[in-house]
């Protein structure tokens, strides 16, 4: 990657690419963002056109403040950070390279960020912001975007990187007005598991659905989802890593921190690459003319 001549941006970007699993971090904080800014748990929303105005706007605000709480960056001096000793600032925007620029960031590095909920990406670049890269160069009252040329000057670190799924988004409509039909918050959860599998589901969308105070119990053993839907033969899979190499073993997405997967299985007679073995009994994933056979109590340890 070539960053021109330009030693403060290399600085900054070596520095970035050098921070332990950045990339997944980065896809977590703007997740969490989103999911912060629906508030689901008391609301229901999911999806950004739900949000007020005022709501929209604040987008950027939390977006650099959840940066900093991840990744410590010191405080800048006149910008929001201080980066291999380099001053920041940390831009958002809802439309790819739509960045504000204020009159303090000219001249200086930003790092600039954006993400698309509905389609699951977002992407993160560094550019310098010089004036001839900026438009209404004359009026300093007022902030500036990035011209043609400026858009073309972004050094990017990440494009259309993968984000963590709020599956609602991705489910036809006719599925998500079922899941949220009940008034039961632990059929709500019932539904989603049962309608939605062999996706990631986080935990914002969970609480969503449940909207309720400790949503996540609704998934658990003991009374939740997981032991509810063993008898339809339906495990959710979880963080465990027991769970992750299940899903491995099954060919389903590997959940991810605080996400689960579900999916139906039942019984077959051999081992093969798409089995896992739990007791004398060997499990794949069911088809839609499989008969429903109650599934297994999972594991909390590694499955070998």
């Amino acid at each position: 990657m070539s960053f021109g001549p330009d030693p403060e941006l290399e600085s900054v970007a070596k520095e970035l690419l050098g921070t332990r699993d950045f990339e997944s971090r980065i896809a977590a904080v703007l997740r969490d963002t989103f999911d912060q800014l629906y508030d689901g748990q008391r609301t229901g929303r999911y999806r950004w056109d739900q949000l007020h105005k005022t709501e929209k706007t604040h987008c950027g605000t939390l977006v650099e403040i959840n940066m900093q709480r991840e990744f410590q960056f010191a405080d800048g001096d006149k910008l929001d950070y201080k980066i291999a000793n380099v001053e920041v600032d940390c831009k958002y925007s809802q439309e790819l390279a739509a960045w504000m620029i204020p009159n303090e960031a000219r001249g200086e590095l930003c790092l600039g960020l954006w993400a698309d909920d509905a389609k699951a990406v977002w992407s993160a670049g560094l550019f310098r912001a010089l004036d001839e890269l900026l438009t209404n160069r004359g009026n300093r009252d007022q902030k500036a975007n990035l011209n043609k040329d400026g858009k073309a000057s972004v050094h990017w670190l990440y494009q259309e990187s993968e984000l963590p799924p709020n599956v609602l988004l991705q489910i036809p409509k006719a599925d998500v007005d079922h899941i949220m039909e009940p008034r039961s918050g632990a059929e709500r959860i019932r539904r989603l598991f049962r309608t939605v599998q062999g996706q990631r589901i986080g935990r914002g969308v969970v609480a969503t659905v449940a909207q309720q105070a400790d949503y996540m119990k609704r998934i658990r053993g003991n009374g939740g989802a997981r032991s509810q839907l063993r008898e339809e033969g339906i495990i959710i899979l979880g963080q465990y890593e027991a769970h992750r190499e299940i899903a491995r073993q099954l060919g389903l997405p590997i959940p991810g921190k605080g996400e689960s997967v579900s999916a139906r299985i039942t019984p077959t007679s051999s081992a093969n690459p798409d089995t896992f073995s739990l007791g004398d009994t060997c499990w794949c994933l069911a088809l839609d003319n499989d008969p429903v056979v109650p599934a297994p109590e999972l594991p909390s340890q590694r499955v070998s």
